[in-house]
């Protein structure tokens, strides 16, 4: 376990190489949730995530001897870039083990960083066994993405910094996929301000540390399913779980669903675009039954591809309210689409797709079922909608928005 004083030279030791995220102070979510909501932008690291921090601490405090024979990862995400720009920095070699299928735009980023990348195996586990018997026979320090002191020193720095600009913080929110992150965030933030609260944020499908700490031991889930693909560990090390169990007040889960809500968000008020995992944090702001408190969210990562970037927007829009579809029936006969439609316009509800069936709803002969897309300005707007539907006669069923999103 550190001390005060080793986060303190850690912070010494980033000074000239990372971005100092300032805080944002938020006004949606401080109104949505009653608090006073900050977020940490580290997704504005240079490599798009926190991990150039533990990475380059950890290089950084290898011996001379150390630094000549090179380090080596195993990684097919943001520690990968991490290690490779401490690398470059710091004028030594790296050695990038990344799964075979690991998408292109992320080898070719850790490349021009200046590391050998070797890409084999089919999924993680075995591009870091390769790498660990690379690390053997070669003599590289192997730099682990989170269960290692050195790295976990690196992340608390950004504790220091949250509290050099807040320092009467009440909660700081923290993702947790293995737990290097929360690990240093939770020690340094305590050895600062022993009152401070930290909470962990899992996704619902890969809560490994939420489960260990259940155990009271780490354990290995059977699988991990989640959109936040860069927070989707089975399992979390064993050093990180020490540090969780001493220093981390609770840990709360998020769903998929409210991920997407969240990301909608902060793209639409905030302008920040943040990956999956990094968002985790302002997800899990609803999940506290606090009012009034000093709330830091700390964006971890902000790797997203452009797709997933639509398609994150597209089913936020659904989670936030502002996609509604429903489906009514209607009787078997000319202008009941107008009437639809008139009710839909005194409402401001702009359509986006309709589907009239007239051999859909066949337990009733004489009526058509039509299913209506429209976008509206959340719940608020659906429910006067629905209400006038109501008024008029009509019988409407709001569909399941998960099984559009799955769709």
């Amino acid at each position: 376990m550190h001390k005060l004083y080793d986060f303190m030279e850690a912070r010494e030791r980033l000074n000239t190489v990372i971005t100092k995220t300032k805080l944002i102070y938020s006004n949606i979510f401080s109104n949505e949730t009653g608090n006073d909501v900050y977020i940490k932008p580290e997704n504005l690291q240079r490599t798009g995530a926190f991990k150039i921090r533990g990475a380059y601490n950890k290089i950084a405090k290898l011996t001379e001897e150390e630094k000549k024979r090179g380090v080596i990862a195993a990684s097919a995400g943001n520690h990968a870039q991490g290690v490779a720009l401490a690398a470059q920095k710091l004028g030594i070699k790296a050695v990038i083990v990344m799964p075979k299928h690991t998408p292109l735009i992320k080898v070719e980023a850790t490349k021009r960083y200046g590391a050998e990348v070797i890409l084999t195996g089919e999924v993680y586990d075995e591009a870091y066994e390769y790498a660990k018997k690379l690390q053997e026979k070669e003599g590289y320090t192997f730099v682990h993405p989170f269960d290692d002191e050195d790295v976990i020193e690196g992340q608390g720095t950004i504790a220091l910094e949250v509290l050099d600009e807040l320092p009467d913080a009440d909660i700081i929110l923290v993702p947790i996929g293995g737990g290097g992150l929360i690990s240093g965030i939770a020690s340094a933030a305590k050895l600062k301000n022993p009152l401070i609260k930290i909470i962990g944020v899992e996704p619902e499908g890969a809560a490994s540390a939420l489960e260990a700490r259940k155990n009271k031991h780490v354990v290995e889930l059977a699988e991990a399913n989640t959109i936040a693909d860069g927070t989707a560990v089975k399992k979390i090390g064993e050093i990180t779980f020490d540090y969780i169990e001493k220093y981390v007040d609770d840990i709360v889960t998020v769903s998929d669903y409210e991920l997407m809500a969240a990301f909608l968000i902060l793209v639409e008020k905030h302008k920040i675009v943040a990956e999956n995992s990094g968002i985790l944090s302002v997800a899990g702001l609803k999940k506290l039954n606090v009012k009034g408190k000093k709330i830091i969210s700390i964006i971890s990562g902000g790797n997203i591809d452009v797709l997933t970037i639509s398609s994150m927007i597209n089913k936020g829009l659904i989670a936030r309210g502002r996609i509604f579809t429903f489906a009514v029936d209607l009787p078997d006969k000319p202008g009941q689409l107008v009437a639809v439609s008139q009710i839909l316009s005194k409402q401001n509800a702009n359509v986006i797709r309709l589907e009239h069936n007239q051999f859909k709803n066949l337990d009733r002969f004489h009526e058509v079922e039509l299913q209506v897309t429209v976008e509206t300005n959340g719940e608020e707007h659906i429910n006067k909608i629905t209400e006038e539907f109501k008024k008029r006669g009509y019988r409407i069923k709001r569909l399941n928005s998960q099984a559009i999103i799955d769709d």
